[in-house]
């Protein structure tokens, strides 16, 4: 059986399925007490380029291997970061608390194409934000939610560079409230005492699987932001590999 998994106010009325009871409604956000605080690492760059002394030096410059050149040049510490907070989105009503702490979504039932998505957490600096607890739900390759248990549903905490890696597979598409929902997941974000961003993940229109037409379904999804949309590569050996960086506020 499939649910629709979004509602917001002003929506229209009408018999919900049994899966949104009120009772998983009332309990649809996943209290963040970490008793320690999340520490912010900061990352200092210092390179230098080492200056000529001399012919012999010069000569030894040049001798180098281009690819001992490259390294002593500057690299960039993190990916380039907006500093504008991630959109949020509604959350719908089949949250639900106390999901497992696991990256890996992937469980014998599964059968979609897979997908590892990466990416950091920052707040409004572009400072990466450690120990940032991201929540992660979303339906299988049929469209179907686990109402009943956990399947495709986890939540991990961000690593000392602010960074998190996911293992599931891209959602199929579904009818709901809102009518026929693009692909997406779904994310909760939030970093010890802050607030909690709710949104969703979308993918690019020429994503290929399941012989959906991603263009089309994003096009007619009345709640999509292009903004939140993975930075996709692939498909290789039938597997997706995606980015998605958050950006969010560490004040209420």
């Amino acid at each position: 059986m499939r649910y629709a998994d979004d509602m917001s106010p002003g929506a229209a009325t009408g018999p919900l399925p049994a899966a949104r009871a009120d009772g998983e409604r009332g309990s649809s956000r996943r209290s963040f007490i970490r008793s320690t605080s999340a520490g912010v690492t900061s990352v200092a760059l210092g390179a230098s380029v080492a200056a000529s002394a001399g012919p012999a030096a010069e000569a030894a410059e040049t001798a180098r291997p281009t690819t001992a050149r490259r390294a002593a040049l500057p690299l960039a510490v993190t990916p380039a970061c907006s500093g504008q907070e991630t959109p949020a989105s509604i959350e719908g009503p089949l949250f639900k608390p106390n999901s497992p702490a696991r990256g890996d979504l992937i469980t014998p039932a599964i059968r979609g194409v897979r997908l590892d998505l990466s990416g950091v957490v920052y707040d409004t600096s572009c400072t990466p934000l450690p120990e940032t607890l991201i929540e992660f739900w979303q339906c299988d390759q049929n469209g179907d939610y686990d109402t009943a248990g956990f399947s495709l549903r986890g939540h991990q905490y961000t690593d000392s560079r602010g960074a998190y890696l996911l293992r599931t597979i891209i959602p199929r598409d579904y009818w709901g409230r809102w009518g026929q929902r693009a692909p997406h997941i779904h994310t909760q974000v939030q970093v010890s005492g802050g607030p909690v961003l709710v949104t969703q993940l979308y993918f690019p229109d020429d994503t290929q699987a399941y012989g959906r037409d991603f263009s089309a379904l994003n096009a007619a999804d009345r709640l999509l932001n292009r903004a939140c949309t993975i930075e996709l590569t692939g498909p290789a050996n039938g597997r997706y590999t995606g980015t998605f960086d958050f950006v969010i506020t560490t004040k209420v």
